[in-house]
């Protein structure tokens, strides 16, 4: 079996080095880089590094030195072939099979980057003779000068159908038509793909001309035109001016990924050579991983349009699933019906840098995106946000950042609804409470010694049972929300002391499934009242049901475990301000109440729409 060079370096810019080698050695960020212990030897101080962009490790104290296919190779023992096989699989990419003409197929990959080099001549020369005239000045209009035209080899595809194929005729018709440079219709001659267009040649991380996007002269449609998907380019996993952005990114720290080809161009003429582009399409998993290996935040800058603007929130909800600590995406708002191309020409570069700096986070994007979606006048709608961004939360893989993100929207939520704050007026001596012109009320309390003694007896014992069974379902969530657990204390009798047992099982042993954590508590005489606390038809909850998507049940289980630690504490609350008024009425004594029992209306309602049959 033959693997041909440009197989193997697709293989490598498809794998993100340091993911493979985090799977079995523990990793931290060093600025662009990663560092480790090395595998290959004994060592307590980090001496091994891991660079993504260039695709290999090394190691400055025993030598070892590789890229992703050595990794396994050395590391876990693969043989070479296996390595390549476990590496494409998870790459997306078929293995070439044993052929004995794979040979021809790697001489004839080979033709395809010489055609495409060779056709990126061609248009170059046509730019500059006196068929470019009219794209000459088009690119004056568009103030991008010789020297930037060059540096992007710019060129230009004149308006005939057949001189491009007259010029590279030694290739043959086969040859330019897999190239996509010829189009091909049964029955006829082939003939030019790109006429009458702007060329702008796209490049491979390697700098390698693998495709065109023509841009038309005059008017006419389609405006832009892309080579179709060739052997050499996939539209999907290639991003425009890659490989002059990596080496600047490395620099800045930061890429910025913007809609189209002129966006790029004109921003590395005002100085902004970290910028890409996506192919005419919305931005793909493989491409926010490539901007990903770029810079931890990579920051859309899309047009300030409509149709920008529901390309950034698109890209925001495919990049959802991806997030990782330290790892996410902001958003640069441009001016309504501009572009980066525009900004830059109209206000100079220091007011789209000013931009940059302002760049919003992903959560927050995603908030005002939601909030605007619909009127939030009744309950229903309001429920409805919560919901929505309840279920984007739930889509983010990563337990600690999902968390995050569940606990930040409902924060937002929680404020956002707040009634307003009320102004304060002071009151003149002698006024009575109540009196028009006294609108100030004291802030609410922290809760009394006597209210937190009460709260932590008042535990509502059938919610306790649901997330008891929700703790035993779900024994990963009992990590996350251990700071608040090891505080709470259920009811004296068995419940209790399962509550205490579940708690301190997972403590010693944080991998646990469910099958494990019964097995121990059976061995502690626990096994019976386990089984019925995990009886279906008694807890309506998603996180007591055996068979429900984990992230709604995590989430679900979290909101009940905050409902049921606060509901002990505004009850005695409640009650303490009740007796107050009883005792001694005031306004001050009177707003408390009112204030604590809408306060435990909110819980109620936050506990109903846990409830599994609300999803009817």
């Amino acid at each position: 079996m033959a693997l041909t060079p440009a197989f193997l370096d697709e293989l490598r810019a498809r794998t993100t080095l340091s993911a493979l080698i985090g799977r079995t050695v523990k990793i931290t960020r060093a600025g662009r880089e990663w560092k480790a212990c090395c595998p290959f030897h004994n060592e307590k101080t980090p001496s091994f590094t891991i660079n993504d962009d260039k695709g290999f490790y090394h190691c400055f104290g025993c030598g070892a030195h590789g890229d992703a296919i050595r990794w396994l190779t050395d590391q876990q023992g693969l043989p070479f072939m296996d390595a390549v096989k476990e590496l494409a699989a998870a790459a997306g990419m078929d293995v070439p099979q044993a052929d004995p003409r794979a040979a021809e197929k790697a001489e004839k990959a080979k033709g395809l980057h010489e055609t495409m080099a060779d056709a990126a001549q061609f248009y170059v020369d046509q730019l500059h003779g006196l068929a470019g005239a009219e794209a000459r000045a088009l690119l004056e209009r568009r103030r991008i000068t010789a020297d930037t035209a060059r540096a992007f080899g710019i060129g230009f595809a004149p308006d005939s159908r057949t001189k491009l194929r007259d010029t590279l005729k030694a290739y043959g018709d086969p040859m330019l038509v897999e190239a996509g440079m010829l189009i091909q219709v049964e029955g006829k001659e082939p003939y030019d793909r790109f006429r009458g267009r702007l060329m702008i040649p796209i490049r491979d991380a390697r700098g390698r001309v693998i495709a065109f996007g023509g841009r038309i002269i005059g008017e006419g449609e389609p405006k832009y035109l892309n080579s179709p998907e060739t052997p050499l380019f996939d539209k999907g996993r290639t991003l425009y001016n890659l490989d002059r952005a990596q080496a600047v990114a490395r620099k800045t720290g930061r890429v910025i990924a913007v809609e189209g080809y002129m966006d790029v161009i004109a921003l590395a003429q005002a100085g902004f050579g970290e910028a890409v582009a996506p192919l005419g399409t919305a931005l793909t998993e493989h491409q926010l991983e490539r901007l990903w290996r770029m810079a931890d935040i990579p920051l859309l800058a899309f047009d300030g349009d409509a149709a920008g603007q529901k390309a950034a929130i698109r890209a925001a909800h495919r990049a959802l699933p991806h997030l990782g600590p330290g790892r996410s995406l902001a958003f640069v708002t441009l001016p309504n019906g501009q572009d980066p191309d525009d900004l830059v020409r109209s206000s100079g570069p220091q007011a789209f840098e000013a931009l940059l700096q302002a760049a919003q986070p992903l959560a927050d994007r995603i908030w005002h995106h939601e909030l605007a979606a619909e009127p939030l006048e009744t309950p229903e709608a309001r429920a409805g946000l919560k919901r929505r961004l309840s279920d984007l939360a739930a889509t983010i893989q990563d337990g600690n950042v999902r968390h995050e993100y569940v606990t930040e929207f409902r924060n937002r939520c929680d404020a956002h609804f707040a009634p307003a704050p009320r102004s304060f007026t002071p009151r003149s001596p002698g006024r009575a409470p109540g009196r028009p012109g006294q609108r100030w009320q004291p802030p609410e309390p922290p809760p009394s010694p006597t209210v937190q003694a009460l709260g932590a007896t008042g535990i509502d014992r059938v919610l306790a049972k649901a997330v008891l069974a929700g703790l035993i379902r779900h024994p990963a969530e009992i990590a996350r929300h251990m700071e608040t657990l090891s505080g709470l204390r259920l009811a004296d009798g068995a419940l209790g002391r399962l509550f205490e047992a579940v708690v301190d099982v997972a403590l010693e042993d944080q991998a646990l499934d469910t099958a494990r954590l019964r097995t121990i508590l059976a061995a502690s005489g626990f096994d019976q009242i386990a089984a019925e606390l995990l009886r279906a038809d008694t807890l309506p909850f998603t996180f007591t049901q055996k068979e429900w998507d984990a992230g709604r049940a995590a989430l679900d289980l979290g909101e009940a475990i905050a409902v049921l630690v606060a509901r002990p504490q505004v009850d005695a609350a409640l009650a303490e301000a009740t007796a107050a008024v009883q005792a001694r009425f005031s306004d001050e004594a009177f707003e408390r109440q009112v204030a604590l029992v809408r306060r435990k209306a909110e819980l109620e309602a936050r506990l109903a729409n846990l409830m599994l049959a609300d999803e009817a």
